[in-house]
């Protein structure tokens, strides 16, 4: 029996150890523009921090105040829901028409109000000029009512009425029908003119004055008459 040579061992070389580079001992420099911008945002940040604080306790002071502020807004607003629409204001108004045989009238005041209904116009110091075929009568007064869908113009307080012939008539209320030429009241009248003078309890006119009917009990004085 023969014998085996002995078996050789393989054995590794060892590898060579890596080479670990050393560290660097420069130091890193910032530019210029990088100190510039890095000032910059420090200096912002010193103001922006304690602002915001400022603002914060401010708005933790205030907030009930605010809140108040608002619910006062809201009771206003509904107040405001709950009254009338405002009324429009016309300065100086005009307004201008033809009665039944087309002869024309006016209307002018000082104020004109106009209210939801756009045929009623409150007036302040009315004036009414109606032409006649052969003259005019002016009527007068501190107040009035224009129904301009109805030409009816309704005089309130020292209704006074002017005749081209000399006739004047003082009254306080006055209905005047714009397209027939006609007026009427049942509150005492007191009229002059070239007849003399009157006083009664209401008037009828008709006609734009052509003709005029003193209604109630009356007492005249008449020129020439003792």
């Amino acid at each position: 029996m023969k014998n085996r040579a002995p078996e050789a061992s393989i054995i590794a070389a060892p590898r060579a150890p890596r080479r670990i580079t050393p560290p660097s001992r420069e130091r890193w420099s910032p530019s210029a523009g990088q100190m510039a911008r890095r000032r910059v945002m420090v200096g912002a940040l010193k103001w922006l921090v304690p602002g915001a604080g400022v603002a914060l306790l401010l708005t933790i002071a205030i907030w009930p105040e605010l809140e108040g502020a608002e619910e006062r807004a809201r009771v206003s607003f509904r107040r405001v829901a709950q009254t009338a629409p405002e009324a429009i204001r016309i300065v100086s108004p005009r307004y201008q028409g033809v009665d039944e045989q087309n002869r024309p009238y006016t209307v002018t005041a000082s104020v004109a109000t106009q209210g939801q209904n756009q045929d009623i116009v409150d007036l302040t110091a009315p004036r009414a000029d109606l032409v006649m075929t052969d003259g005019w009568v002016l009527l007068e007064s501190r107040e009035g009512r224009l129904n301009k869908a109805r030409n009816h113009l309704d005089l309130r307080g020292e209704v006074t009425l002017w005749h081209d012939g000399g006739n004047l008539l003082v009254t306080e209320e006055a209905a005047i029908e714009l397209k027939e030429g006609a007026a009427s009241g049942d509150k005492p009248v007191a009229a002059q003119g070239p007849f003399g003078t009157l006083v009664s309890e209401g008037f009828r006119l008709y006609d734009k004055g052509a003709v005029v009917v003193f209604t109630g009990r009356s007492r005249a004085l008449l020129e020439g008459t003792q």
